[in-house]
């Protein structure tokens, strides 16, 4: 009886054994027969990065990529081609240079949200007013798809922001007064985002607008001489039909007449003014004046354009057709070698504002130069 119980057993276990086999020669058979799988050493998230700056990075620098094959699959992959490329279109291009922020004149924060940020949520939380004191500040986002530094944008998402605030223009140096409104405007737009602002030590930022601004006093220079009439005054409507001759429009502001740059936006090349009572007369064949100033403010134009012989060339044009004669600020006639000193000045002062990198006419020697 118990050799029979024992065979008995023996072959049950055998069946059991000879039943698992079978079941899991058939759960094989379905695996290799059904889809294939994304190899797990592999992350799912490499195909579908985070606009977060972590995510990108990551991205940026992969930490493993499969060594790639001559024809480009990932060798050693049967048919593995799509893995890399896809990795390879994730990529973000790096971040390009502000147009509108520059180290050399302004003093910069950063600041960094938990998350991207809607340009929806970025504008309603901007300070009312981008001014602290006499400076201009700028808040800038970094566009998440394309990399750009930009003035937030409604639809877009920015990844990262930064904040900008001018060390010093023509009303001096940044102080501490303003430099402390500039934080205290910055970081409450950093915690309406829910982001973290980073600022420059204000001591530092101090000292370093006041060195600029002693360069930018050392340097500045416009320029200016006064038309005066000979003999019988002249009309605004003689004045605007004159100077129209010579390429000057009517500006923004009565009394002022302007010879535009060929650059869209730029600032104009030559001013030409004159007393805003009379321009504002409702009959401007009657009102008339007896002296213009001709302006040329030097650090708003570039070299290359040669504005101070624009600016001769059209106080001699002017003076001839208007029989006046050319003057400095204290109604002294200038000569006609006064002009020939000034220009050798002027080549002394181009140089050394190339050598500090704000050359004339660039877009940060208008700013500090405004």
């Amino acid at each position: 009886m118990t050799s029979d119980w024992n065979l008995t057993s023996l072959l049950a276990a055998l069946g059991g054994v000879v039943l698992v086999g079978v079941l899991a020669q058939g759960w094989w058979s379905a695996r290799r027969a059904g889809p294939r799988r994304a190899q797990e050493a592999v992350p799912a998230d490499r195909h579908e990065p985070s606009l977060g700056a972590a995510g990108a990075a990551a991205i940026e620098e992969p930490a493993v990529l499969p060594d790639l094959a001559m024809d480009g699959a990932p060798a050693g992959t049967p048919g593995g081609g799509d893995t890399v490329p896809a990795v390879v279109r994730a990529r973000k291009p790096a971040p390009r240079p502000s147009s509108r922020i520059d180290a050399l004149i302004d003093a910069i924060a950063t600041i960094t949200p938990d998350a991207p940020v809607s340009g929806e949520m970025a504008l309603a939380h901007l300070p009312g007013s981008r001014r602290a004191g006499t400076k201009p500040f700028h808040i800038e986002g970094l566009n998440a798809e394309s990399g750009d530094w930009e003035q937030p944008q409604p639809g877009q998402r920015y990844s990262d922001f930064q904040a900008a605030v001018q060390m010093a223009n023509r009303s001096g140096a940044l102080n501490e007064i303003e430099y402390s409104e500039f934080v205290q405007k910055v970081q409450g737009f950093a915690e309406g985002i829910g982001a973290l602002g980073e600022f420059p030590d204000m001591l530092d930022v101090v000292a370093r607008s006041r060195e600029l601004d002693q360069f930018a006093a050392a340097h500045d220079a416009q320029l200016a001489i006064v038309l005066r009439a000979k003999g019988a005054a002249w009309t605004v409507g003689f004045v605007q039909q004159g100077a129209l001759r010579h390429g000057f429009v009517p500006g923004a502001i009565p009394g002022r007449l302007v010879l535009p740059a060929d650059e869209e936006g730029a600032p104009p090349v030559l001013v030409l003014t004159f007393d805003a009572q009379a321009a504002l007369s409702e009959d401007t064949q009657a009102a008339s004046v007896r002296e213009l100033t001709l302006q040329l403010d030097v650090l708003q134009t570039p070299e290359a354009l040669e504005p101070f012989a624009s600016w001769q060339e059209s106080a001699r044009a002017l003076a001839r057709d208007f029989e006046a004669e050319v003057c400095d600020d204290r109604g002294q006639v200038l000569p006609l070698q006064a002009f020939a000193s000034i220009g050798q000045e002027l080549s002394s002062l181009y140089k050394a504002l190339a050598s500090r990198d704000l050359a004339a006419g660039s877009a940060a020697a208008r700013r500090l130069f405004s």
